[in-house]
């Protein structure tokens, strides 16, 4: 995976949110704890984290920053914050040399980072999608991708449900629902 797949996945998001930035984001965000908004401002944060991950290339830990958006951010906000930290993570990713290595749970690879910021923007823009009671899924292209680099051993099946069910969010027959999940973004 790599920086057109993130440019992908936050454009989807942005398509599909976007109509919808009246509304009211403090609802819960599918099954989750946390508010549309909250969730949101959510996947900025995780996708400025992997950027700034690459960019710095820590090899033992995450780096003691974080994304903070302001209470008073309206939707149309968080949607543009979001994107920019999608363009940061884009633009990280097709500057890294594939040999780069830096810490999510071990050394991991521009790759993963991509797959990981996919990841995030497709479940999370799900979870929002749920509690807005928007009708939505996930390209399954990037699903695919996404089920192949971080959830090697999930199940065969249709590529959308897979991955929403190995990130806990839907059922899949005769399988139990995930509770928790671990994402193998690490390499070697």
């Amino acid at each position: 995976m790599d920086s057109r797949d993130v440019d992908q996945a936050v454009a989807e998001m942005l398509r599909v949110l976007t109509p919808y930035q009246s509304a009211d984001w403090r609802c819960p965000a599918g099954t989750l704890d946390w508010s549309c908004w909250q969730t949101a401002a959510h996947v900025a944060h995780d996708l400025l984290a992997y950027a700034g991950q690459l960019a710095a290339r820590p090899d033992s830990a995450y780096l003691p920053f974080d994304l903070v958006v302001r209470a008073d951010a309206s939707p149309r906000d968080l949607l543009r914050v979001a994107a920019g930290a999608g363009r940061l993570l884009s633009s990280a990713l097709a500057t890294a040399d594939s040999s780069a290595r830096a810490w999510h749970w071990g050394p991991t690879d521009p790759s993963g980072f991509a797959a990981l910021g996919v990841n995030e923007t497709l479940v999370h823009t799900y979870d929002i999608t749920e509690g807005l009671g928007i009708r939505w899924q996930p390209p399954e292209s990037l699903c695919r991708a996404v089920l192949t680099r971080l959830f090697p051993h999930a199940p065969a099946g249709d590529p959308v449900q897979v991955l929403l069910w190995s990130t806990g969010r839907a059922d899949l027959p005769g399988r139990p629902r995930p509770t928790s999940w671990v994402l193998k973004a690490a390499i070697g």
